[in-house]
């Protein structure tokens, strides 16, 4: 994924200890996206707006709330995050 004339922040989001770090992009057309980078680990994450989490590299497990299931994810694979949520992720 490409983004020509992006503005890319300097300061880091940073979470579990360091092991979880993102950035915020904001297109040419004022859109607002965030890359993020996960080290092998679990994690646990809430949302206050719905997401769309795409992933490009690697590969993941994510059970999302009231899931009993946990459903696998590779590069290439996205997946919804409703509103006022949360999710876990497994990173090998």
């Amino acid at each position: 994924m490409d983004y020509k004339n992006a503005t890319i922040s300097h300061k880091a989001n940073v979470y579990h200890g360091g092991k979880v770090s993102s950035r915020s992009v904001i297109t040419a057309d004022g859109d607002m996206k965030t890359l993020g980078f996960m080290l092998p680990g679990s994690y646990h994450f809430s949302t206050v707006a719905a997401e769309v989490m795409e992933v490009v590299q690697g590969r993941c497990r994510v059970k999302q709330a009231n899931e009993q299931d946990w459903g696998s994810y590779e590069a290439g694979d996205s997946f919804n995050v409703p509103a006022q949520s949360h999710f876990e992720v497994e990173v090998d």
